[in-house]
């Protein structure tokens, strides 16, 4: 029976060993993007992305958002999920208006958390409808949470969550689509 005990705890540190080797080998930094068509007008979308207090009723995952004091001049806010509590600050916001395309970029403002990076929400007129793009530019220090990020996780998990939960509260399906990172206007 021991011997047994002595086995599995041997195989379990050889896959962490194994996962932090890999990881140690791979990016930290990383690029993914999603989109989704929402048979929504572009202002309804852009009003469900900039109304934080409302999304903790239709992300799944998010249980509170908290306004926070202005850090450098630009918006703050705090996010409660089951992953943990994640603080962030808005550097662009560009509404969408006539003939121009809407952008809201987030940035991860906590250095302490094992990853950090920016989200960028490009909302778009497409056709009758609107088109949301979602690119993470991240980056994972640890190398045990990086491979896990690339092999387990995914990096494009969350982003996909994102567009079909936005889709729910709006009361489509929609199916997110593999497209090219959109970091620079």
């Amino acid at each position: 029976m021991i011997i047994w005990i002595l086995y599995i705890a041997a195989g379990l540190v050889g896959l962490v060993a194994f996962m932090a080797v890999v990881g140690a080998f791979l990016p930290a930094a990383h690029v993914a993007a999603r989109a989704a068509h929402y048979d929504h007008a572009t202002d309804e979308v852009w009003r469900a992305l900039r109304d934080r207090a409302a999304q903790p009723s239709w992300r799944h995952d998010l249980t509170a958002v908290e306004p926070l004091p202005d850090h450098a001049g630009k918006e703050s806010f705090r996010e409660r999920s089951r992953h943990g509590i994640i603080t962030y600050v808005v550097d662009e916001v560009v509404a969408p208006g006539p003939g121009r395309a809407g952008r809201i970029v987030t940035r991860i403002a906590d250095d302490k958390l094992p990853f950090g990076g920016r989200w960028i929400y490009d909302v778009a007129v497409d056709g009758g409808g609107t088109r949301l793009t979602v690119t993470e530019d991240g980056f994972v220090r640890n190398v045990i949470f990086r491979f896990m990020s690339r092999f387990v996780f995914g990096h494009t998990a969350t982003l996909e969550t994102f567009l079909r939960d936005l889709g729910r509260h709006l009361g489509e399906t929609v199916t997110p689509e593999e497209v090219a990172p959109a970091l620079a206007r």
